[in-house]
């Protein structure tokens, strides 16, 4: 596992409406493995809700990274890490279709969200 050099992100406030596609925006470029669609990735991340600017989740705030096989993620991460490469950072401003959907169960439903992702490690 390698450890990122970056500290946790700090998200600006965005301005204007929330956009209705994937946003995926290259911060930091990664010299190292790149990740593919059928990759597992190790990543520290930050979300926050566009609206609010509120931090919903963060594995900063825990203290570890984590790993996930992307596919078993949210439509907008499983478009937005491929083709990023270990020693990155990159933002995702993902729209409901491409989150948690339309308003309804999940508490995230119906909200843009925007993700900071440091990717660490790709298996």
């Amino acid at each position: 596992m390698t450890e990122s050099s970056l500290s946790k992100p700090e998200i600006e406030f965005p301005e204007g409406p929330a956009p209705t596609e994937l946003q995926i925006v290259d911060v930091v470029e990664g010299s190292g493995e790149e990740a593919l669609a059928s990759s597992t990735v190790n990543v520290h991340y930050l979300g926050v809700e566009f609206e609010s600017g509120e931090e919903f989740d963060s594995s900063w705030g825990r203290g570890e990274s984590i790993n996930f096989p992307l596919r078993s993620l949210i439509q907008g991460w499983q478009v937005g890490i491929p083709g990023m490469k270990v020693g990155g950072r990159r933002k995702l401003i993902v729209p409901p279709a491409q989150a948690y959907g339309a308003a309804g169960a999940h508490p995230l439903a119906g909200k843009t969200l925007i993700f900071v992702i440091d990717l660490l490690g790709v298996s």
